[in-house]
């Protein structure tokens, strides 16, 4: 049973100003009804003793803690720089902006 007629495509469409032509309205009729059927079986078989599931595997958080360790000292890290000013790194401006 055809649940979306090619008329309510072409009103929908309307509404949202697209143009279609007759032959893409009839695809996209014949394209969303597939879709209204498989969410219709899904609804048949989504009973009350299925649980709901957002992801079929189990996921658990595989991140390590936060530990607060010694940071890098600014001045060793400037000396490695291909280039340093004031303290910052120094890149080629990319962008056409006045400096």
């Amino acid at each position: 049973m055809s649940t979306i007629s090619s008329d309510e495509v072409a009103r929908v469409a309307a509404l949202a100003r697209i143009a279609l032509t007759e032959q893409e309205i009839g695809r996209l009729a014949g394209e969303l009804d597939v879709i209204a059927n498989a969410v219709t079986r899904v609804n048949e078989v989504a009973t009350p003793d299925v649980p709901a599931t957002s992801h079929p595997v189990p996921l658990t958080n595989v991140w390590r803690e936060d530990v607060v360790v010694e940071t890098l000292d600014v001045a060793d890290v400037m000396r490695a720089a291909p280039k340093a000013a004031s303290g910052m790194f120094a890149v080629p401006q990319i962008l056409g902006e006045d400096a």
